[in-house]
C-alpha cells in the first residue's frame, strides 16, 4: 500500500464513547513493549507517529490511524505490564474488550509476540479471548532482527506450540528495523478488505 496520508483520528480512554467508523478497521494487540507502536510507525511509514517509549505501558488508549481515508489501524493498549495497579489493568482490559465487542468495522486482529521468548500466560489469555470473540488472530512474531536467521523456524515453533494456534494460522516474523514483514503485513490487511465496503 502507498502511504499517502496519515491521521491520527481519534484517541479512546476508558471512559471515551467509541467511535463508529466507517471505514473497515485492523487492531493491533500485544503485551506491553513488545514493539505495536513501532509496527504501526513502518506500517505508516513514518518513524515517531506512534509513540515510541522504552518505557512499557505507554499506549494506555485505544488510538485509531487513518490510513489514506481508506482503512483504520487500530492501536490498542499493551496489556501485563507489572507497574500498573491490578485496577488501571482491569480498566484497559475492558477497554480493549468493548472495542473487540463493539467495533462493526474490525476486519481482523493482529496479535504481537515477542520472537525471542515462548509465549506467556497473558499472551496465552490474550489469544484464546479473541479467539472466542470470533476472530482468528494473525500473529507477528515482533523483533525477528534480534535472532540469527538460522534461530528463526525454531522460535515460530515456539509461538505456535505455546500459543497452541489452530491449524493454519499464520504467523509472520516481523522486523522494525529491517522492515522484514511489513510488505506482506499490509498484503495480508489489503485482502482482509477488499471487496468488504
Amino acid at each position: 500500500m502507498v502511504i499517502k496520508n496519515v491521521n491520527l483520528e481519534t484517541v479512546c480512554g476508558v471512559t471515551s464513547v467509541l467511535p463508529d467508523n466507517t471505514l473497515p478497521e485492523i487492531a493491533f494487540a500485544g503485551k506491553s513493549n513488545v514493539g505495536k507502536s513501532s509496527l504501526i510507525n513502518a506500517l505508516m511509514n513514518r518513524k515517531a507517529y506512534a509513540r515510541t517509549s522504552a518505557q512499557p505501558g505507554k499506549t494506555q488508549t485505544i488510538n485509531f490511524y487513518n490510513i489514506n481515508e481508506e482503512l483504520y489501524l487500530v492501536d490498542l493498549p499493551g496489556y501485563g505490564y507489572a507497574k500498573v495497579s491490578q485496577k488501571e489493568k482491569e480498566k484497559w482490559g475492558q477497554l480493549i474488550e468493548r472495542y473487540l465487542h463493539k467495533s462493526r468495522q474490525l476486519r481482523a486482529v493482529f496479535l504481537l509476540i515477542d520472537i525471542r521468548h515462548d509465549p506467556s500466560a497473558n499472551d496465552k489469555l490474550m489469544y484464546d479471548w479473541i479467539v472466542s470473540q470470533g476472530f482468528e488472530p494473525i500473529i507477528i512474531a515482533t523483533k525477528a532482527d534480534k535472532l540469527k536467521r538460522s534461530q528463526v523456524q525454531k522460535h515460530l515453533k515456539a509461538i505456535r506450540e505455546g500459543l497452541d494456534l489452530i491449524p493454519g494460522t499464520t504467523v509472520i516474523p516481523f522486523s522494525a528495523e529491517t522492515k522484514q514483514g511489513r510488505d506482506e503485513i499490509w498484503d495480508l490487511a489489503e485482502n482482509l478488505i477488499v471487496g468488504i465496503e
